[in-house]
């Protein structure tokens, strides 16, 4: 007979019934037998490293498995109060708010126990599938033990779950959310004492007896972490002990033990007959290493271990705590004996996650970050949890933010974040492949926010503490939830599939610069040194000296401009058509009277339109461009009064008629002012601006449009602004208004009915303000109709609001808050495609078939970046919305410029990048050109698009047939080539060019 020590026959009962019940439960459980790999999770951040960028960070529309939990939660203290009716003793948060500096107490809270019906019918609005809520401890038993026993206080949950039963939700029932019976932590000392873990077991036998038939989910303790390191040790919450470093650390040890007697408790008396699922609901924060290093990437993992894997690798992986928190700890930290790690490990039938707002992911101090960074990011964490514990089903049992205690009904912080985790999550199951089977929005009702007592809100529906009724009014957070709740998710619509097609023939191709570099020296023919040429039959040239020649005696040529040659072949390689910049009026006209222009940088301007033209690359041409950085007007023009002078109106259309005269032959197509309707420009600035604007484009239509047959307007800036609640009408008019100031001061004059919006004249009316001028009948008549095409400068999307929060931009003038949706892509300023379709179709229903051009479109990003993921996307994501636009929408688009060429004149937004003196091409360059080459996104398999060629310049033609070639003659010495040396090498550099 085999004779087994009795401790091994103990370890040895245990593991095979442990075998038998995991047979019993099926394959997912019996994954857990093997063990995880030590930090598994490590891989996580060179997982989202490589990641593809920014499209993995694109939003997904897509839909949540069938089967997937909505739920919605509170906890007892925050919202039940009633915290001494009806036999409820007192808890540990009861004495905790009533010490020291705290202002606020639980007291009466959301007053839910008057309420229920009340939250369950705010419950039942959202639509959700389960309701979190907690159980108050010492309602049931006052002194924490089965003796003082309170039937009064048990109906209460009772009479809750049965309400929920008839609505159809289920409960998801926490035993122990931080409210203690005040007399065990007088008597015992708390958690700290591990008698306590008897008490807590009979406690949850109790709650399985009474309630256990009705619930399938249970949570034994909500976020042992803060009760153990903030309640024990940091005294931030109750019961507010902070004088033994290494209590929480034998607090965290009795609440591990506890609920894996719990568990146990469950596993072996009532699982059998409830089929219910228990776990422990755990939180953490996300953490990214402040260098690429391996070594920070280890103190990610041990910040994360110090937190949510002090618990989380005991339960589901081998009943030891972490191994870096032993290394660091040492004997501070309590060892588990065998029978303890057996006890204790794989008690957990889904991992419970919190994130958020929670107290663990504000560390009160950075002692656990470990010189790393905090963020918000449940996807990585969710990735994270699935690789360092063997890929467990997780619930994510709490989840959302806060808004400050002012804001009512109207959330959109708390909605956006809503929508950003919900977001994650959906990714997680989707793209990453974790088990994620639930979420829950926290919370139901506003309440007392534990150490922030009222100072912030987290609730979807709204309540006014100081009203008796305490009614539950929802919040847009609410409206939203229930709207993804009825969609499972975010499923796609047509709208925002990439659109397949082609732009029409003729469509106009461009790219955009804030300005051109001018160098107005000729470079050809400035060395005066002598050259030896081909000497050793290499076609070389090799330098003489001590030998120059004599300075040229000829008149400078267009073509001895390298700096012209060098950026037209660079605008030429991207494929374009047209290209778009910006005169410089203060350098053309120094004093602001034409009569004394700058005839040799007019003649640059000539040459680089003549040289644009001969690439066949039709020259865009901006008269002035609004800088914020200086006035950009002639300087005697600036000091009297800039645009605010009603003579600047007349002094521009005189420069005007000076560029049209002078580059009209080679310009059929102008901007007069490029982005007047900037924020800085006051109302009469803006006055006179519009009549200058009026007077350039009078000037050409009576004067050069007959002989040179161009076309003019101007360049609206016209970044998108959508309604933050788009299901709600409130936000309607405020977007509205922020259009008709932002745009329609400028458009509406000129391409409507010749005055300001009339919304913009009844908001100022209203405020009482005499800023907006008044037209003149000739004024009016001047302005109206001064147009040709509608271009727009366009690069974001903003969301505004009527809603006051005082985290975001409150334009006090408008009544407005302007934000972003925390889903977006940042370049730095947001990425939202589809407000360039809704810009365009703004225009279109304003002004009905004018020709529109998208004359500057393009992203911000790292110089450094030549492989430049971002704008590759951005550009894509653009012209597929505008061709939406075109073909779908009926705009009447007639091209697109993307911004800019380069990074040396426009930095950040360059197609091209610049290393020292050598050119970079970007990758966002080769894209746009082949997308240009397609004229668009053909649809695979049809037949190619059909357009007539453009007539190809020739290079070798005009030197050949305008100009003699050159000849020349050398005399060959021992020593020295004594020759017209330098004949040759200009001869054949000029021959090269091919002017």
């Amino acid at each position: 007979m085999l004779h087994i020590h009795p401790t091994r026959q103990t370890n040895v009962l245990l593991l095979c019934r442990r075998l038998i019940l995991l047979v019993l439960r099926g394959p997912p459980c019996v994954r857990c037998l093997a063990a995880a790999k030590p930090n598994a999770g490590l891989r996580t951040w060179e997982h989202f490293r490589k990641l593809p960028y920014p499209g993995d960070e694109a939003f997904l529309y897509d839909t949540f498995p069938k089967d997937f939990i909505w739920a919605v939660g509170t906890a007892a203290y925050q919202v039940e109060g009633a915290f001494e009716k009806d036999g409820k003793g007192l808890s540990i948060w009861d004495t905790f708010t009533r010490g020291g500096n705290r202002m606020a107490t639980g007291d009466v809270g959301s007053d839910s126990y008057h309420n229920i019906q009340a939250d369950v019918r705010a419950i039942q609005q959202l639509g959700v599938s389960h309701y979190r809520f907690s159980l108050s401890w010492a309602r049931i038993f006052p002194n924490g033990t089965r003796g003082s026993y309170n039937e009064i206080g048990t109906n209460y949950y009772r009479n809750l779950i049965r309400r929920l039963k008839e609505i159809r939700v289920q409960p998801v029932v926490t035993l122990y959310h931080w409210d203690l019976p005040e007399h065990l932590q007088r008597t015992l000392g708390g958690w700290a004492n591990p008698e306590i873990v008897g008490i807590f077991r009979d406690y949850a036998d109790f709650c399985f007896q009474t309630f256990g038939d009705d619930v399938k989910f249970w949570i034994t303790i909500d976020n042992p972490f803060v009760v153990a390191r903030h309640g024990y040790g940091t005294g931030v919450v109750a019961p507010g002990i902070k004088n033994d470093p290494d209590l929480p650390f034998t607090v965290g040890h009795n609440l591990l033990k506890a609920h894996a007697a719990v568990w146990h408790l469950y596993d072996r008396h009532y699982r059998p007959r409830q089929s219910g699922q228990l776990s422990i609901a755990l939180a953490s924060h996300w953490i990214n290493p402040s260098r690429t290093r391996l070594e920070s990437l280890r103190e990610c993992q041990c910040s994360l271990n110090h937190v949510l894997g002090w618990f989380a690798r005991p339960l589901f992986i081998d009943g030891e705590y972490p191994a870096c928190m032993r290394e660091r700890l040492g004997p501070r930290l309590p060892s588990f004996s065998p029978e303890e790690r057996e006890q204790v490990r794989q008690t957990a039938d889904f991992f419970a996650l919190s994130y958020g707002a929670v107290l663990s992911f504000h560390l009160i101090n950075d002692s656990l970050k470990f010189g790393q960074h905090e963020d918000l990011d449940l996807r990585k964490l969710l990735y994270w949890v699935s690789a360092e514990y063997n890929n467990p089903p997780i619930f994510v049992v709490q989840s959302g933010w806060y808004v400050l205690g002012k804001t009512k009904t109207e959330d959109p912080k708390h909605m956006y974040y809503l929508k950003r985790f919900i977001a994650e999550a959906l990714k997680s199951i989707v793209i990453d492949g974790v088990k994620v089977i639930g979420y829950t929005a926290w919370s139901l009702i506003d309440g007392f926010e534990w150490h922030r007592e009222y100072g912030i809100r987290r609730g979807l529906y709204y309540i006014d503490f100081n009203t008796p009724d305490m009614k539950r009014e929802p919040k847009t957070s609410a409206t939203f939830y229930r709207y993804v709740i009825q969609k499972n998710g975010f499923p796609e619509l047509p709208e925002h599939r990439p659109a397949r097609g082609t732009f029409p023939c003729g469509f106009v191709w461009g790219v955009s610069a804030n300005s051109i570099q001018v160098e107005t020296t000729p470079t050809l023919f400035a060395d005066p040194s002598v050259y030896l040429w081909n000497i050793s039959n290499n076609g070389q040239l090799q330098k003489v000296e001590g030998f120059s020649a004599p300075p040229p005696r000829r008149s400078t040529h267009c073509a001895d401009y390298d700096t012209i040659r060098q950026q037209v072949d660079q605008i030429q390689k991207i494929g374009v058509n047209h290209f778009h910049f910006s005169l410089n009026w203060s350098a053309l006209v120094p004093t602001g009277d034409v009569a004394h222009p700058n005839t040799t940088l007019l003649r640059y301007y000539h040459c680089f339109t003549r040289r644009l033209l001969q690439a066949n690359i039709t020259p865009v041409v901006t008269l002035w461009y609004h800088t914020r950085q200086r006035s950009s007007l002639p300087a005697p023009l600036d000091a009297a009064n800039g645009w605010l002078n009603s003579d600047t109106a007349e002094a521009f259309a005189n420069y005007a008629r000076l560029c049209y005269r002078e580059l009209g032959e080679h310009v059929k197509m102008w901007i007069t002012l490029n982005e007047p309707n900037d924020e800085m420009v006051s109302y009469q600035e803006g006055h006179q601006m519009l009549q200058a604007h009026a007077r350039a484009w009078r000037a050409y239509d009576r004067e050069f449009r007959p002989s040179q047959g161009g076309q003019v307007s101007l360049a609206l800036h016209m970044d998108w602004v959508e309604p933050a609640f788009s299901f709600s009408r409130e936000d309607v008019e405020p977007a509205k208004r922020v259009l008709d100031f932002r745009v329609g001061w400028f458009a509406e004059p000129i391409f409507g009915k010749g005055d300001y919006p009339l919304g913009m004249r009844r908001w100022l009316r209203q405020l009482n303000s005499l800023d907006l001028p008044v037209f003149k009948e000739e004024e009016r008549r001047l302005v109206q109709g001064t147009y040709d095409f509608f271009a727009i400068s366009h690069f974001s999307t903003e969301l505004v609001t009527h809603a006051k929060e005082n985290s975001y931009t409150y334009t006090a003038k408008l009544e407005v808050q302007l934000m972003i949706d925390t889903t977006w892509i940042m370049s730095p300023r947001p990425v939202v495609p589809w407000g360039l379709r809704k810009a365009l179709n703004w225009v279109r229903e304003h002004y009905c078939h004018v020709p529109v051009y998208v004359m500057a479109n393009g992203a911000q990003e790292d110089p450094a970046h030549f492989k430049d993921n971002l704008r590759v996307y951005y550009l894509y994501n653009y012209i597929n919305e505008a061709l939406k636009a075109y073909t779908l929408d009926g705009v009447n688009l007639k091209g697109y410029f993307a911004y800019a060429l380069n990074d040396q004149r426009d930095p950040e937004f360059g197609l091209y990048g610049q290393v020292h003196e050598e050119v970079i091409v970007k990758a966002s360059l080769s894209n746009y050109r082949n997308i240009i080459q397609h004229n668009g996104f053909p649809i695979q398999g049809a037949a190619p698009q059909e357009c007539p060629s453009r007539a190809e310049a020739c290079w070798g033609c005009q030197i050949l047939v305008r100009k003699p070639v050159v000849g020349f003659l050398t005399l060959v010495g021992s020593l020295v080539l004594v020759t017209l040396g330098l004949i040759i090498y200009y001869a054949a550099k000029a021959h090269k060019e091919c002017y």
